[in-house]
């Protein structure tokens, strides 16, 4: 429908589905859904393979790109200007530089749950996923389509005592986004300052956690949570699913089951 293919086209993915069909009927839409190369996986020590020759890696981001910050209904996100190399990942896995085209969250209905990839058996209490492309294809959609168009940033927020102050400026803006479609000016926001100390990380090839589920990413999972407070948490579940003149839904519990890993290798950059 026009709604769909302008959100597509916005770089939304299918929000109808999201909502109405759940994770297990997505791919009767979009068959790859029941893919290969699915995300998100359960990362289990045992299975995964330190690989020496992985490199570090280093994000440079330029406050000035960020624009805005909306909710579209699943999630918060903050969008950033990618028209061209302003802000960019760069190491670890990826072949090249990869401009960041987005941030959002996705969180549970109470905060023992809410991540999307599990660790050893522990699903946090949220995910953070920046999201960059790959700029040697032509735009956004171009690199959806390519095994290595895509590059995701993820780390885990866990609750507890000593919350990340920088977490405040996303979450001040929470009440200007309460209901689907509203979206606020977001100027100035560096989200490397997001960051947890340690580097480390695990890496695998995977999807999209949203239908179409693009199998077209190279997935960096940050070992190290960062600390948000229980009342942090309570203020993303503020967030309705619904628009303004709707009734209030809230919107949690915005992740997707774990998927099968089969074949894959993780491989993590620490021993």
């Amino acid at each position: 429908n026009k709604c769909n293919s302008y959100l597509a086209g916005k770089g939304f993915h299918d929000i109808s589905l999201y909502f109405f069909l759940g994770p297990d009927q997505w791919h009767k839409n979009y068959p790859i859904a029941k893919g290969r190369h699915q995300s998100p996986i359960e990362i289990n020590n045992k299975e995964v393979h330190y690989d020496r020759s992985l490199l570090p890696w280093f994000a440079s981001y330029d406050p000035g790109a960020a624009k805005t910050i909306l909710n579209n209904g699943k999630t918060c996100r903050i969008v950033f200007d990618d028209s061209f190399d302003r802000s960019v990942l760069r190491g670890g896995p990826l072949p090249g530089v990869y401009r960041l085209r987005q941030l959002h969250f996705h969180w549970g209905s109470s905060d023992d749950h809410g991540s999307e990839h599990v660790v050893n058996g522990v699903r946090y209490a949220g995910e953070l996923h920046l999201l960059h492309w790959n700029p040697k294809y032509s735009n956004y959609l171009d690199a959806v389509r390519r095994t290595d168009g895509i590059a995701v940033l993820a780390i885990f927020l866990q609750v507890g005592k000593t919350p990340k102050p920088e977490m405040k400026r996303i979450l001040e803006e929470i009440n200007a986004i309460k209901t689907k479609g509203k979206e606020a000016p977001f100027p100035n926001f560096d989200p490397s300052i997001l960051f947890p100390k340690s580097h480390d990380y695990w890496t695998y090839h995977g999807s999209f956690t949203t239908p179409p589920c693009e199998e077209c990413i190279t997935w960096i999972i940050l070992r190290e949570p960062i600390i948000v407070s229980s009342d942090q948490m309570a203020k993303l579940r503020s967030l309705s699913k619904n628009a303004e003149n709707e009734p209030d839904l809230p919107l949690v519990d915005n992740w997707r089951p774990t998927q099968p890993r089969y074949f894959r290798m993780v491989s993590a950059s620490f021993l």
